[in-house]
C-alpha cells in the first residue's frame, strides 16, 4: 500500500497544524488562569499582612483558587477536545446528543452523585467554610484540606483523612469563622470563698492577656463570667476567651496551666470527685 505523502503533509499544514494551535491556546489559557489565581492569592495574602494577619480572606483566596483551577481545567478539555473533533471531521451533533440522552439517563441514576455537585456548589456560594477551617461535618472533624463540588476531604486530630460526599453534610459547625472562642469550666472546692476566687482568676486573666507570646492571639482580656454550676463536689466558675482563628486550644491549655500553678501557691483546692455518706439513724433519733 503506497502511502499518499502529499495527503499528509496537506493535512499537517492545514488540520494538523490548527489542531496544534488549538492545544497550544487551551494551554495557554489555562497557564493565564494559573497565574491570575496564584496572582489573587499573593494580593490577598499582601492585604491579610497588612491587615494584622486576617487569615480570613486568606482562607477564601485559596478555596475560590482551587475552584476556579478545576473548574476551568474541565471547561477548557471539554472544548478542546470538541473543537479537534471537528477537525478530523467527526460529526459532533451526534456524540452531543447521545451525551445529552446519556446525561438524563445518568441523571435519573444518579440522584446523589447530582445532590453532591449541588451542595458543593452552595457551599463555595455561601463560604460556609474554606480550605484550612476545622469543622464538624456529617459526624467528623477535622481540618479542611481541600473541597471540591462532589466531595469535602477532612483530616482529623489523629492524622486521618475523611472523604465527605458533600450531599451528606447537612450541618457545619466551624470552629474558624472569623474569629474563635473558648469556654473554661474551674471547678474550686466549696470551702473557699467563692468571691476572693473570681478575683484571683481575674487577675491571672490580665496578666495572661498582658503576656508578650500569648498576648497577641487573643483578641480581647478573658472574661470571667461567674458561677455557672454547683455541681457535686465543687463550685464550677465559667470563663470565656476570644481568640485568633484556631488558636483556642493552645490559649485554653497555657491557661489552665496557669490556674493550677497559681491555685497550688494559694493553696486553693481544685477537689477531685467525693461523696459524703449518711448512715442511717435508729429509732430514737440517734445515729447509729
Amino acid at each position: 500500500m503506497e502511502i499518499n505523502w502529499e495527503a499528509i503533509q496537506s493535512w499537517l499544514v492545514g488540520s494538523g497544524f490548527r489542531i496544534l494551535l488549538i492545544l497550544g491556546t487551551a494551554f495557554l489559557v489555562y497557564w493565564i488562569i494559573k497565574l491570575s489565581t496564584k496572582g489573587f492569592q499573593t494580593h490577598i495574602e499582601t492585604r491579610a499582612r497588612q491587615k494584622d494577619h486576617n487569615d480570613e480572606l486568606v482562607k477564601r483566596a485559596n478555596t475560590l483558587s482551587a475552584f476556579v483551577l478545576k473548574a476551568s481545567r474541565v471547561l477548557i478539555v471539554f472544548i478542546a477536545c470538541i473543537v479537534v473533533l471537528f477537525e478530523f471531521e467527526i460529526n459532533i451533533t451526534p456524540i452531543l446528543a447521545g451525551a445529552g440522552i446519556a446525561g438524563i439517563a445518568i441523571g435519573l441514576g444518579a440522584q446523589k452523585l447530582i445532590n453532591d455537585y449541588l451542595n458543593g456548589f452552595f457551599i463555595f456560594l455561601e463560604n460556609q467554610f474554606r480550605v484550612g477551617d476545622v469543622i464538624d461535618a456529617a459526624g467528623v472533624s477535622g481540618e479542611v484540606e481541600d473541597i471540591n463540588l462532589r466531595t469535602t476531604i477532612l483530616r482529623d486530630f489523629r492524622g486521618l483523612v475523611h472523604i465527605i460526599p458533600n450531599s451528606e453534610i447537612k450541618v457545619v459547625s466551624n470552629y474558624s469563622k472569623e474569629f474563635s472562642r473558648y469556654v473554661l469550666d474551674i471547678g474550686v472546692a466549696y470551702k473557699e470563698d467563692i468571691d476572693q476566687v473570681i478575683t484571683l482568676l481575674k487577675e491571672i486573666a490580665k496578666d495572661f492577656f498582658q503576656d508578650e507570646v500569648f498576648g497577641p492571639d487573643m483578641l480581647e482580656e478573658p472574661e470571667v463570667l461567674g458561677v455557672q454550676d454547683l455541681g457535686d463536689s465543687a463550685v464550677v466558675i465559667r470563663i470565656g476567651v476570644n481568640t485568633k482563628t484556631l488558636m483556642q486550644w493552645a490559649i485554653a491549655r497555657e491557661f489552665r496551666r496557669r490556674i493550677k500553678v497559681v491555685f497550688d501557691e494559694r493553696n486553693i483546692e481544685i477537689p477531685f470527685p467525693h461523696r459524703t455518706l449518711y448512715y442511717g439513724s435508729s429509732t430514737n433519733g440517734k445515729e447509729n
